[in-house]
């Protein structure tokens, strides 16, 4: 496994942002989550990225998600804050605004919709990059932005001392030696894909940011933890275990069925934002996610 003394590294949980049934961020759902996550022994925290719904929630209530975590973290973990935008100017002011709360460090995602090329990719992430002192991870997730960072586009954003890492979603593990290969042993090499966690820590990643671990941080810590032990079977057995509830939680939108099992464990409703919609609690998925998290004893 790698550096011990990278500051991004292990499991980061891609937190849910629990809201009422009328919309409005749920403060203290978000709070027992975060404790939840903290008794689990997770590595750190990402508020406010696709899990966390940012693309739909306000500057104001960004940046009030952020605060909230990052006040009851209180400095026991990491809180790596999503920041990004397709707009470098907006992505800036979030940063900056980030920064002020205290976190740790930014998440940037490829700017989406407007389809930027590799040279652009530079461009945008360097400004926010000078623009504030802060670490930078990047966010590579193709599937959703369109555009892919090429591992060749990272080694040269690498070079830059506030971009210390990514979160590779593409679900390749090629791409995750290339990117290694490119941006060297102390880029931060974070999988953003729960299905290929395993093979991403063999390869040499850093950790994962994930989705599985909001409702089930433990059984993601142990796979980590026995992946760093070299405890081979042990791993194999956990990662079976998390992709029985992983593939559940990718059949329909993410995050409609996460929230779906945070509801069961009483870390916040079933709500998402519009266009989104929330499970039906008489949908076959509900009663498939109850049953695979008593299996996993995640309920009673």
């Amino acid at each position: 496994m790698a550096d011990t003394h990278k500051l991004f590294r292990g499991v980061l949980t891609a937190l849910v942002t629990p809201m009422h049934e009328d919309g409005r961020v749920d403060d203290e759902a978000l709070v027992k989550l975060v404790e939840a996550q903290l008794a689990a022994g997770v590595h750190g925290l990402v508020p406010c990225g696709t899990t966390g719904e940012a693309t739909t929630l306000s500057h104001a209530e960004h940046i009030h998600v952020v605060e909230v975590v990052t006040r009851a973290v209180a400095g026991r973990v990491p809180v790596l804050a999503g920041a990004g935008s397709n707009s470098t100017r907006e992505a800036i002011e979030l940063t900056r605004a980030c920064k002020e709360l205290g976190v740790d460090g930014t998440l940037q995602v490829v700017p989406y919709y407007n389809k930027p090329p590799q040279a652009g990719l530079i461009r945008h992430f360097e400004a926010i990059a000078d623009a504030v002192d802060l670490p930078i991870v990047l966010y590579n997730v193709p599937s959703r932005t369109v555009r892919d960072l090429l591992p060749e586009t990272v080694g040269v954003l690498a070079r830059h001392p506030n971009i210390v890492g990514i979160k590779e979603a593409t679900g390749d593990m090629h791409r995750a030696v290339e990117v290694r290969e490119a941006a060297g042993e102390e880029f931060c090499l974070l999988s953003g894909d729960d299905f290929t966690m395993l093979p991403f820590f063999a390869v040499g990643g850093d950790g994962i940011i994930s989705v599985v671990s909001n409702p089930a941080p433990k059984l993601v810590v142990d796979l980590f933890a026995a992946t760093c032990e070299g405890d081979l079977p042990r791993a194999q057995l956990l990662n079976r275990q998390q992709l029985q509830l992983t593939r559940l939680l990718f059949t329909e939108p993410n995050p409609i069925p996460a929230k779906a099992t945070t509801m069961r464990l009483g870390l916040g409703g079933p709500t998402v934002r519009s266009p989104l919609v929330p499970l039906d609690p008489d949908a076959p998925l509900q009663a498939q996610l109850d049953a695979c998290m008593r299996e996993l004893g995640l309920i009673a």
